[in-house]
């Protein structure tokens, strides 16, 4: 080649961009082997991650790092310093839940960093492989360059590899979690709130959010300059996060699953959290309850005093009436204490949750309830004035549980990023937001401090579930998403995908109290609610809690006897739970065993579009003949109009091989209560 010839090649090459060449630097497999997690870093010494299965690319390179507000960025420069691997394999029980004994089995990978140059900071990146998915989190240890984190992101990613559809809610907006699920390609996600759920092109199931959310701010997602997901964590005062050395972050989360119901049968959220920290926690008791709730949604009565109080004696011993004669342990009552008068949403620095209003009996009504075998379920809204709230939550959960109150609902309406904190008595009052750090230590300090008195919590407009009722039992469900009150008044009110969206988004963070089983089908003013009677019903069976209301009025439960008996009868504590059949948004078949019981339940839920499904029993027992009690949608049955009332009640036996065809109406759904008989 001519002199020339050389001197334009060599320009061409100096002239190109140079490329930091990538290194593996690390490794771990799943038990089975499918999952394969691989640690690289380039020539910047910056640190990512990628996540394959099967061979396939599932999680392309995406970073991993810091962004501090009181130091450097902690992200380039880095240096593997050392590595540990090691395996669990264990099987831990519930004391209730989904299913009674859960498998805990995982490769795990510890990696250190530290950095060549400046202060030579370190952490470590621990990763747990399952054979469903993959957590991992940063463990930052005691240092002298790094003694306090004020953490203002995590430069942490989730380069999605395979163009998917994606279901989301979106963050930081005023209205918490409460808002229907947007369904768009996983590139026109906006501003996400995890979990997020996502179905490749080719049929991969994927679920991002975390687990452990303690003493962090929680982890929302957007999308970065390339494309990838990125970790956007909510704010707080000062700074998002602002941590002690030593600390680690809560587990980021990716569960994998070739069909959506796998994502639903995951045990990987629980088996990242620690495990029980509360001992014996059998004074709490999985239960269906009643209330004066939906008739204060209708506006037929207030929570404030006056004529049209719903919190009274007289109406409280109506309710506890009700609950005994239907087997229901609880009632639940809001408005009974000082505070509502008035603008409460404004202001909630009024609410006195150590005493009752002048006509509302608690002594006697807790005396009466117990002599029934029913317990009254406490209601403390803060209207988000949390420091007021927790200057006197010990004193209210002693009371409560002077008087039996086992369980506790706990509220915090108000608009988001608007949680009232005042550290000291008189001094200023500061604005955070429900999912800041600040929140996540204070449900804590309710869930642990609640935990002494043996009382439950069942949170309402709260933190994300992130898996920590594994930890603290008592904390046995929550809200977190667009429940059935917007069926009273929402415009729209929730519609047939709702619901069937919840099971593959929202549920899959943990359970959730929807209050379901309003059988007259009717909001305020007439509003219909897009739900046939068998798919209240189903509910029951398909949103998992572990306390479930029984939510519209007596009167409407007399109504509708037939129907109303499969409430009275569902269970509410698991030994086993089965995901039969199912799509994202389109339609939903679970199958539960009763805890300690040989009765199987079944609940299936649909979409706007009929449907008929064909579902194997082959949950059911071998050799064991069953009454199937069918609970199903009438011919002609919609979601709309007085085809919303067309319902069956049917009986036949089956027996495990069987297939049991549902047809499903628009809006529809069945249930169906499988008990063992002799012969």
């Amino acid at each position: 080649m001519k002199r020339m010839q050389w001197m334009v090649l060599l320009a061409l090459v100096l002239a190109m961009p140079v490329v930091a060449q990538a290194e593996q630097v690390a490794q771990a497999r799943s038990p089975d082997g499918r999952i394969v997690v691989e640690l690289d870093l380039n020539g910047e010494g910056r640190l990512a991650y990628r996540v394959s299965r099967d061979g396939k690319p599932v999680v392309a390179d995406s970073r991993l790092g810091f962004i501090f507000r009181n130091g450097r960025q902690l992200l380039r420069n880095l240096a593997l310093d050392g590595q540990a691997t090691r395996s669990a394999d264990t099987t831990w029980e519930q004391p209730w839940g989904e299913r009674r004994f859960v498998r805990d089995r995982y490769n795990e990978l510890r990696a250190t960093f530290v950095e060549k140059d400046h202060d030579h900071r370190r952490f470590d990146v621990v990763f747990r492989v399952f054979d469903d998915g993959v957590g991992f989190r940063y463990d930052v240890p005691a240092q002298p360059a790094l003694r306090t984190a004020e953490i203002v992101q995590e430069l942490t990613e989730f380069a999605v590899a395979r163009p998917a559809t994606a279901w989301w809610i979106p963050a930081l907006e005023w209205n918490r979690e409460e808002y229907l699920y947007h369904r768009t390609p996983l590139a026109e996600v906006g501003v996400a709130q995890t979990p997020i759920t996502l179905r490749t092109d080719d049929g991969l199931h994927l679920s991002i959010h975390e687990a452990a959310l303690v003493d962090y701010a929680g982890m929302n997602l957007m999308r970065g300059d390339s494309g990838a997901l990125r970790a956007m964590l909510t704010p707080g005062s000062p700074t998002p996060v602002v941590r002690t050395t030593p600390f680690a972050t809560p587990w980021r989360t990716i569960v994998i699953a070739d069909k959506a119901g796998g994502l639903v049968e995951s045990n990987l959220i629980l088996n990242l959290n620690e495990p029980n920290a509360l001992g014996d926690v059998s004074w709490f008791k999985p239960a269906k309850y009643v209330g004066v709730w939906w008739s204060l949604h209708l506006d037929q009565e207030t929570w404030a005093t006056g004529p049209r109080h719903g919190a009274t004696t007289a109406n409280t011993r109506r309710y506890i009436d009700f609950a005994a004669a239907n087997g229901f342990r609880g009632v639940l009552v809001e408005g009974w204490n000082p505070g509502w008068d008035g603008d409460w949403f404004a202001n909630g620095w009024g609410f006195d949750f150590r005493k009752p209003t002048p006509d509302y009996d608690l002594a006697g009504l807790s005396a009466y309830a117990r002599s029934k075998g029913v317990h009254l379920i406490g209601h403390h809204e803060t209207g988000c004035a949390v420091s007021h709230y927790e200057r006197q939550m010990d004193q209210a959960f002693a009371l409560s549980a002077r008087l039996g109150i086992d369980a506790i609902k706990t509220g915090y309406v108000c608009d988001a990023g608007q949680i009232e904190r005042q550290d000291v008595a008189g001094g200023p009052v500061l604005r955070e937001w429900h999912e800041g750090q600040w929140m996540s230590n204070h449900h804590l300090r309710v869930v642990k401090d609640a935990a002494r008195h043996h009382v439950a919590i069942n949170a309402h407009e709260p933190i994300k579930d992130t898996g920590l009722r594994r930890t603290y039992p008592n904390w046995i469900s929550r809200e977190g998403a667009r429940g059935m009150e917007f069926n009273a008044w929402g415009q729209p009110p929730n519609p047939p995908e709702h619901e069937v969206t919840l099971v593959f988004t929202r549920l899959l963070a943990g359970p959730m109290d929807y209050t379901p089983g309003v059988l007259s089908l009717t909001g305020k003013g007439g509003q219909e609610i897009g739900s046939t009677l068998a798919r209240q019903l189903a509910l029951y069976v398909g949103i998992y809690s572990p306390i479930q209301m029984a939510a519209d009025l007596p009167e409407h439960y007399a109504a509708h006897p037939d129907a109303f008996q499969f409430i009275k009868d569902v269970a509410v504590d698991w030994d086993e739970s089965y995901v039969l059949a199912g799509e994202v948004g389109e339609y939903v078949a679970i199958a539960r065993k009763a805890r300690g019981a040989g009765e199987w339940f079944l609940g299936a839920m649909n979409d706007r579009h009929p449907r008929t499904l064909s579902l194997a029993l082959d949950f059911l027992a071998p050799g064991q003949r069953y009454r199937a009690e069918v609970y199903r949608d009438g011919e002609g049955a919609d979601w709309r109009g007085d085809a919303r009332f067309r319902f069956v009640r049917e009986q036949k036996t089956v027996v495990r091989g069987d297939v049991l065809s549902l047809w499903l109406a628009g809006g529809g759904g069945a249930a169906v209560r499988f008990v063992p008989v002799g012969g």
